[in-house]
């Protein structure tokens, strides 16, 4: 019997890992996606052609993976008793700097695929450390506030009930309430 219980916890983690996963690519792919073509609109103002849409896929993608893999590694977790606002953006700067770096190895890949050595590779890389990056960096950071705000807003609020709250009718919502919040919301309306 323990062996099913086994089988069925072993069985659910997967798809909620695999549900988290692509609730996280969808959201990443979307802001990279958007991104892409504010930078794709801007130079287009200037005659030049930019589409990294593809890139923006594999971004998410990968970015995906290593939230999940850092969520594993229990990072960012020394200050989840405190305020919600500080493990908020405790978690964005950590995953920003998560982003930063992938970013830096990204480009370091790309060097190597179009035929540079490590050198030219690395001094390319080291050459675009610039403002480019701090932009990328801050959008990136604002980006990932609202996301690891609502994470952190339903590891509080328990599993399920930011879903709950979004996807739900109100007057179901409230059918589940504890009656005590239901007298106390009448009483202070």
């Amino acid at each position: 019997m323990n062996t099913v219980n086994n089988k069925t916890g072993w069985k659910q983690r997967i798809l909620h890992e695999f549900v988290s996963y692509w609730i996280i690519v969808l959201y990443l792919a979307i802001f990279f996606g958007v991104f892409t073509t504010y930078r794709r609109l801007l130079l287009a103002h200037h005659q030049i052609d930019y589409a990294e849409y593809g890139i923006s896929v594999i971004r998410a993608l990968v970015l995906a993976k290593v939230v999940l893999v850092a969520e594993t590694l229990r990072l960012g977790r020394g200050f989840e008793d405190k305020p919600l606002v500080v493990p908020t953006l405790y978690k964005t700067l950590l995953f920003t700097i998560c982003m930063a770096l992938f970013s830096v190895a990204e480009e370091l890949v790309r060097g190597f695929i179009h035929g540079k050595g490590v050198a030219a590779a690395a001094d390319e890389v080291m050459s675009q450390l610039h403002l480019e990056w701090l932009a990328r960096a801050l959008v990136v950071f604002f980006a990932f506030i609202p996301f690891f705000m609502v994470r952190e807003l339903g590891r509080v609020l328990g599993k399920g009930a930011i879903a709950r709250i979004f996807f739900q009718r109100r007057s179901a919502i409230e059918a589940g309430c504890d009656p005590k919040l239901k007298r106390q919301e009448g009483n202070a309306g």
